[in-house]
């Protein structure tokens, strides 16, 4: 299997097909992630709460991020891989450029970074110095104590357009993709067909270019019990975890998931 590239998102993109994408943790199931077929494999924050409890993705390091960049590298050698600048890892250029050194060095492809216009320069700066940005704009977790809570963004026409013009300035400022979370379904829809770079929802309805979801919620495994309306058990009627991710891949590559109960309105 051909390894997977910025490249290979962006034909897909332009031609019309969705891009499959998960968090991954570790060597063993990043392995299975590439033998289903999936496009991204990203070492997210969230691993605070879903390996570390936390109860937010504040406490992360970027230590404990470039490690598990390894182990998913190790484990899917041809896999496109983003990591996460976790919590305040990119709060100064210097820092941005230490942090990003670091993930880089562990395996990463990209780094991914939570923000809005305001990210502009680190991007152009990042990507001069060959560092590709993935921008994650809409509900940004880091951001968490700001927000008031995990609430969608982007709802009231203000607040639509301010999203919009964010999306279409880092991705003007050298983005290579971006992460729009918790986004009524149809801003979304709009953003992907503002910008030209691939665009991947969670929790944005069924429009962007393609999909992502924690590996252990797409699963069915919980710490708190509870279940966010974007997700689905993609275990539910499989024998086992192979199974499930190749049902993941095939119901985004034919536009099953997200459904219309996974999405949210204006």
């Amino acid at each position: 299997m051909p390894a997977k590239t910025l490249t290979t998102l962006q034909k897909l993109k332009d031609k019309g097909e969705k891009i499959a994408m998960l968090t991954c943790y570790d060597a063993t199931l990043a392995h299975a992630c590439e033998e289903a077929g999936i496009d991204v494999l990203l070492i997210g924050d969230s691993l605070g709460m879903v390996l570390q409890g936390h109860d937010s993705t504040l406490p992360v390091t970027v230590s404990d991020i470039a490690y598990h960049t390894a182990c998913v590298k190790r484990g899917a050698p041809g896999a496109l891989i983003v990591a996460d600048l976790p919590f305040m890892a990119y709060a100064t250029l210097e820092q941005t450029f230490t942090s990003a050194a670091q993930l880089m060095r562990a395996g990463a492809h990209l780094v991914k970074i939570e923000g809005a216009a305001w990210l502009a320069e680190s991007i152009r700066q990042l990507a001069e110095r060959g560092a590709p940005v993935c921008a994650h704009l809409g509900l940004t977790p880091q951001a968490v104590n700001v927000l008031g809570g995990y609430k969608v963004q982007g709802r009231g026409d203000e607040q639509a357009r301010q999203l919009l013009e964010d999306c279409v300035a880092v991705a003007e400022a050298g983005a290579a993709m971006l992460v729009l979370e918790c986004v009524p379904s149809e801003l979304a829809a709009r953003i992907t067909q503002a910008v030209s770079v691939p665009v991947i929802g969670i929790g944005a309805g069924p429009d962007t270019d393609g999909q992502v979801l924690v590996i252990h919620d797409m699963l069915g495994l919980s710490l708190s019990g509870r279940t966010a309306k974007f997700v689905r058990n993609f275990m539910q009627g499989e024998g086992n975890i192979q199974a499930a991710l190749r049902a993941y891949v095939k119901a985004v590559k034919n536009r099953e998931f997200p459904a219309p109960e996974h999405g949210f309105s204006a």
